[in-house]
């Protein structure tokens, strides 16, 4: 399978010496589940691009430091391409920026949350309704967990979605949009070590109390590789990429 990861942001550079960039988390996470896939990347934010959407069988969009609705030439590109991408039934798969890409570009709404930061390792649960309903979704556990690190939220969802899995803190934590868009807040590429540095690294706008609760909670383990065995399962579902659906 070929998988384009269409990336949005960049590893803060003092952090890259020990947890490397974005495509090499990605592509370790991945592998790691399939190592017969193909990883490609393209740097949307710098303007890249497939020239044909049928380069890869499916593509996964990255998380970023920016918000949605920032005011961004580059993020207007992107939303724009998420919208094709919708309409010509290619399956993707959205995490945390990704996610809230995913939403707003399809009519949904993304708001900075009251709640203020999500860090650390996130619980939500899965909708037991929903699982039922999905071949992909059998192996999921009805409670799972993945790092997190975000202030924004998904607080619309666009039609013909349907949310998967939520919590108190996130309540959209996982949903669908048609049979071939799959959005997830939380980060399955994100390693503990990763995520207690990048919080080190944010402590000039993450207050100290949520920063000394989000490394606590780093002593779980995170649901990571079963949670990617999803997405991989949702990409390669041969329904996702055999109807285009219209437009919402």
């Amino acid at each position: 399978m070929r998988i384009g990861l269409l990336l949005c942001d960049d590893v803060k550079p003092e952090l890259q010496t020990a947890h490397r960039n974005y495509p090499d988390m990605f592509e370790t996470t991945l592998r790691k589940v399939d190592p017969s896939l193909s990883l490609r990347c393209y740097r949307v934010i710098d303007g890249e691009y497939p020239k044909d959407i049928d380069e890869c069988d499916g593509y996964v969009i990255s998380g970023s430091r920016y918000s949605v609705y920032d005011d961004l030439a580059w993020i207007k590109q992107f939303e724009s391409f998420v919208k094709t991408l919708y309409e010509k039934g290619k399956p993707v798969v959205g995490i945390c920026f990704g996610h809230q890409m995913m939403a707003q570009a399809l009519g949904g709404k993304v708001e900075r949350s009251e709640k203020g930061w999500g860090v650390g390792i996130a619980t939500s649960h899965l909708s037991t309704e929903e699982k039922a309903k999905q071949p992909w979704l059998q192996s999921l556990k009805p409670d799972f967990s993945l790092v997190v690190s975000h202030q924004d939220q998904v607080s619309q969802l666009p039609p013909d979605s349907t949310t998967l899995a939520s919590s108190d803190f996130c309540p959209v934590g996982m949903f669908t949009v048609g049979n071939h868009f799959l959005a997830i807040q939380g980060h399955p590429e994100f390693s503990r070590a990763y995520s207690f540095d990048l919080m080190e690294a944010r402590r000039d706008r993450i207050p100290e109390d949520v920063i000394s609760r989000g490394q606590a909670s780093l002593q779980q383990m995170p649901d990571a590789e079963l949670v990617t065995r999803w997405l991989l399962a949702f990409l390669k579902q041969p329904s996702t990429s055999s109807r285009a659906p219209s437009s919402p």
